[in-house]
């Protein structure tokens, strides 16, 4: 799990004794005579030890089987679409995946060289598992779900076994979560139509779900393993469910639950009410990075499984919309259970050639027309409707109104007119001056009119100013 420090894990490792060699036999060395065992002999899904050089094919036959792969064949092998794997990096030298991967960002911060033996482990199992093409003309080797499409290869978690992982559990969650929100941005630019994620975080991320909107929105389909916590009682929550894992409670995303040869849920599945579909996941072949084969436990190679026979949906139906490549995968899933759905399963085993199917359906249908008539009224039609309370008036008494408004305002402006006339003062006859008015020369028609003003006359006391018999100039000026 990637979550609290020291819970960060790829799931496919989640389970102890998870990985266990399947040869250890490069794909081009020989194999040895029928019942004997080498000291690294190579152990079959079945226990037996194989003799032939398609051993590793017919391995893995009844995972294609159980998925019905074979038959989706016949319509599409995944040619045109990229798958991005967001894992611990995809090794694109072994024979299996040869021109088959696109080297992309490295989101981990470490200086693991891609040269070294434990760079890229879990991604490369995972790569094989979707997109294998095998060697020697495809009859050799381990043949994916959708062995013509692209892996887009993205690093956002180191192995266990790599040189840096000490350090990278250090790491602060905030800095963990956007490798995995830069991972996914960086897959969407990178063309991917389908994001595979078989990777775990206890915890929710604001940046991650961000992310994974954007994603969608980019018409990317979204798939991750459930988790491998089955068998962690310690850690039950609520009702004897496992914890949830993300990114695969996310919305959006289809979680992927594991399943036995038997068809039967894995014990270590967690059992949570994020599951939505199930694929094998007990000893899965594939094609490791050190170009060894390796049969793998886990809801990683489920998760992968998916994503591939997803690739194939947008191989042959690239216009679909994730959200109808989901409800393909989903609603024709088998064996569900008796009440049609299982915490451990979800909603059944992945079919490839129903979901094409379904997929097919899906993408031609059209809106069912509506069973009302066109022509139908609701609530009685026009005829239901009452008629207005005041009877609607016409033309000629709209424009009788208007000017008898007119009239109005032109009758009460000359009304305001006489008004302002009638209040203000009435002007003497020429040359004379208002009533009671004193002229500065002692002339008018005030009380004191008629008196006679001499020189040295102080206005308002009717007296001489001393000194004015004596000639003293007149003060009017």
């Amino acid at each position: 799990m990637l979550g609290r420090r020291g819970q960060r894990m790829l799931l496919a490792t989640g389970v102890a004794g998870a990985v266990a060699i399947m040869p250890s036999v490069p794909a081009a060395a020989s194999v040895p005579a029928a019942g004997s065992v080498p000291a690294a002999g190579w152990v079959s899904a079945a226990g037996s030890v194989s003799a032939r050089a398609d051993g590793v094919q017919d391995s893995q036959q009844w995972v294609l089987n159980m998925l019905h792969v074979p038959d989706a064949w016949s319509l599409t092998k995944g040619k045109g679409v990229t798958v991005a794997v967001i894992d611990s990096g995809v090794y694109p030298k072994v024979s299996d995946l040869e021109g088959s991967v696109r080297p992309g960002p490295d989101y981990t911060g470490l200086d693991t060289k891609r040269s070294d033996q434990h760079w890229g482990e879990h991604g490369t199992w995972m790569a094989s598992i979707i997109a294998g093409h095998g060697h020697d003309g495809g009859v050799d080797g381990i043949t994916g779900i959708a062995p013509e499409a692209t892996i887009l290869s993205i690093r956002v978690i180191p192995d266990r076994n790599d040189p840096g992982y000490r350090a990278y559990d250090g790491e602060p969650e905030q800095r963990i979560q956007q490798s995995l929100a830069d991972g996914i941005r960086a897959a969407v630019k990178g063309g991917a139509r389908v994001i595979s994620m078989s990777i775990g975080y206890s915890a929710p991320s604001g940046t991650v779900r961000a992310a994974l909107q954007y994603a969608a929105a980019h018409g990317a389909v979204l798939i991750a393993s459930s988790g491998n916590s089955g068998h962690d009682d310690q850690r039950r929550r609520d009702h004897g469910l496992a914890p949830v894992s993300f990114p695969a409670e996310y919305p959006g995303v289809l979680s992927v639950g594991a399943l036995d040869s038997q068809g039967k849920a894995a014990g270590f599945s967690s059992n949570n009410l994020s599951v939505k579909v199930a694929a094998p996941g007990v000893r899965v072949p594939a094609q490791g990075r050190d170009g060894m084969y390796w049969t793998v436990d886990g809801t990683s190679p489920a998760c992968a499984l998916v994503a591939g026979v997803a690739a194939l949906i947008e191989s042959k139906y690239p216009r679909l919309p994730p959200a109808l490549v989901l409800q393909a995968l989903t609603t024709t899933a088998r064996n569900p259970g008796a009440s049609g759905y299982n915490v451990r399963t979800g909603f059944g085993t992945v079919d490839a050639a129903a979901a094409l199917g379904a997929a097919e359906r899906l993408m031609t249908a059209r809106p069912a027309g509506s069973q009302i008539a066109s022509s139908a009224r609701f609530g009685g039609g026009p005829a239901a409707v009452p008629p207005p309370p005041v009877p609607p008036r016409g033309v000629g008494k709209l424009v009788l109104f208007t000017m008898l408004g007119l009239i109005s305002l032109v009758l009460a402006g000359g009304a305001v007119l006489v008004l302002r006339a009638a209040r203000s003062p009435r002007n003497g006859r020429p040359g004379s001056h208002a009533a009671g008015y004193r002229s500065p020369d002692g002339y008018g028609s005030g009380p004191q009119a008629g008196r006679v003003r001499g020189p040295g006359y102080r206005p308002g006391t009717g007296y001489a100013v001393p000194g004015a018999e004596r000639g003293a100039p007149d003060d009017r000026g």
